[in-house]
């Protein structure tokens, strides 16, 4: 009786499968022992030459509202770990405002009496900025500082550039195709005035780049609405019109602008890497201020 043959895999026998397989091998090595390296790098600068430790900066939390949809969530979490790859060694937590675990309070409680800063992945001012997440960090034993909307920015406009070419935009060839063509730049909305204030300037800055009118227009709470803005420019002759979705991570919201769009709309912000830098560009900007936690101004620069 002879014994059976182990089954063979079929793909190995293709032309150079068994190097494919071994690069495949060595690259993800390769960067699993780089993560390594720079997580140690990292660890080790806060160690001075004479042995002792250093004080470390101030943990980075980064404030999401939180959404019911799953992908928000994971979103955010893959985010955070962009963030941990450009700034090794900085502590970097989690907390959200609502729907979401862990809440804002329970990520502070965690901390205990240490120093922190915390950076609202919100994209303008509202009542989130100036009141929820101030008194949240207040009501803790956080040395806290709190930093401005994410929003308006140079970086998050290379966003928003980035993820609309992503969707099929292309700069208009001639006048002519310019004249038909704009961009709705959706956001959540709020009921406050600055936050309309800090939503228009992103779009003013997004038209100078794309060389388009680029209509701000809300989901929620403010006017006009996404529908009434393309409707508007429909009229106007616009009939190239893309929707520039405004929200850091997939949702409801961001579901229901993109279903109105007459042709394109980009993914929301996301893990883009200009996300990330703006986060740690809003944390460094609260590090120098003194440890207080106060309604933040705006911080367009």
């Amino acid at each position: 009786m002879t014994p059976s043959n182990p089954p063979r895999d079929e793909s190995m026998t293709e032309p150079g499968a068994a190097a494919r397989c071994d690069a495949a091998h060595l690259g993800s090595t390769a960067h699993l022992m780089d993560r390594i390296g720079t997580q140690l790098a990292g660890q080790l600068s806060l160690v001075s030459p004479s042995g002792r430790r250093r004080p470390g900066p101030p943990a980075l939390v980064v404030v999401a509202h939180g959404s019911r949809d799953p992908r928000a969530l994971t979103t955010v979490r893959a985010l955070l770990d962009r963030i941990r790859d450009e700034r090794p060694g900085l502590p970097v937590h989690l907390g959200h405002i609502e729907l979401n675990q862990p809440l804002l309070s329970d990520t502070l409680a965690s901390l205990g009496t240490g120093e922190a800063v915390l950076v609202p992945l919100l994209l303008a001012r509202g009542h989130h900025v100036k009141r929820d997440i101030p008194e949240t960090a207040a009501a803790s034993g956080v040395h806290a500082r709190v930093a401005g909307a994410l929003g308006p920015h140079p970086l998050l406009v290379q966003a928003l550039h980035s993820r609309l070419v992503e969707a099929g935009w292309r700069t208009p060839a001639d006048e002519a195709a310019r004249r038909e063509s704009a961009v709705v730049l959706a956001a959540a909305g709020s009921r406050d005035p600055e936050s309309k204030v800090d939503t228009g300037r992103t779009a003013q800055l997004l038209a100078d780049r794309l060389g388009v009118p680029v209509v701000p227009a809300y989901a929620s709470a403010a006017a006009p609405t996404v529908p009434d803005a393309l409707r508007a420019l429909a009229a106007s002759g616009r009939g190239r019109v893309a929707v520039a979705s405004c929200f850091t991570a997939p949702g409801r919201f961001a579901t229901e602008c993109a279903r109105t769009a007459p042709w394109i709309a980009s993914a929301p912000l996301g893990t883009h890497p200009a996300v990330a830098r703006l986060v740690l560009h809003r944390y460094d900007q609260a590090s120098a201020r003194p440890a207080a936690v106060a309604p933040p101004g705006l911080a367009s620069a």
